[in-house]
């Protein structure tokens, strides 16, 4: 019998944009700036000027090509879980020897990682709404992804094929390597703030940690 996740609220906030499933294909993708009025409008008056004036530098450097707008992203599957994602220029692919890349990353650029029921995750553009990669590797649903917080675009991936996946963005999404320490499914994972070590829980209780630099 196939199981699905519940019909609850599947949030990733990044400063600039807040992503939205219930547990179906599709991803709503709202700015920030938005929620920020809802919230004032309610009556909420300690929020931070932060976020507003990271959307202000963008929309003043980017014109309108990263002017925040509301998509909805259908991702073709039931949506398990989401990361967002956001590049450091001189953070550098961790891949050798390649001189050729599909993408460029800018600083400012913002990605969504969405994992799927069927095991893929696909990589969208979030100001634009773009499909940009498609990660195919793991054999069953994708439970967590989680970025590198170093801006390298390192992403990890827990799966119930009891393996975590470590893609390299800044190299076209190729697999770094495949972590098989749990013997069970794995539910989630974190990167410690140096983005040295990966912590990952799973089921039984199992708490596994790699050193990936």
């Amino acid at each position: 019998m196939a199981s699905f996740p519940p019909r609850v609220n599947e949030k990733e906030i990044d400063g600039s944009y807040f992503a939205w499933s219930q547990g179906y294909r599709t991803v709503k993708l709202v700015p920030w700036s938005q929620c920020l009025k809802n919230f004032l409008l309610h009556g909420t008056k300690n929020v931070t000027n932060s976020s507003s004036l990271r959307l202000s530098r963008q929309n003043s450097d980017g014109g309108q090509k990263n002017k925040p707008r509301e998509h909805i992203i259908d991702c073709g599957d039931i949506v398990w879980s989401l990361a967002f994602g956001s590049s450091v220029p001189e953070k550098q692919s961790r891949c050798v020897n390649i001189e050729w890349h599909r993408f460029r990353f800018g600083q400012d650029q913002l990605l969504l990682a969405t994992g799927l029921n069927n095991g893929r995750i696909k990589i969208w553009d979030v100001y634009t709404g773009k499909l940009l990669l498609n990660l195919v590797d793991h054999t069953e649903v994708v439970r967590d992804l989680t970025f590198a917080p170093d801006g390298s675009l390192i992403l990890v991936s827990a799966s119930r094929d009891k393996t975590l996946r470590v893609w390299d963005l800044k190299d076209d999404g190729n697999m770094m390597k495949v972590l098989r320490g749990h013997q069970n499914w794995v539910y989630s994972c974190a990167f410690s703030p140096d983005s040295s070590m990966l912590c990952s829980v799973g089921a039984s209780k199992a708490v596994v940690a790699a050193i990936l630099v």
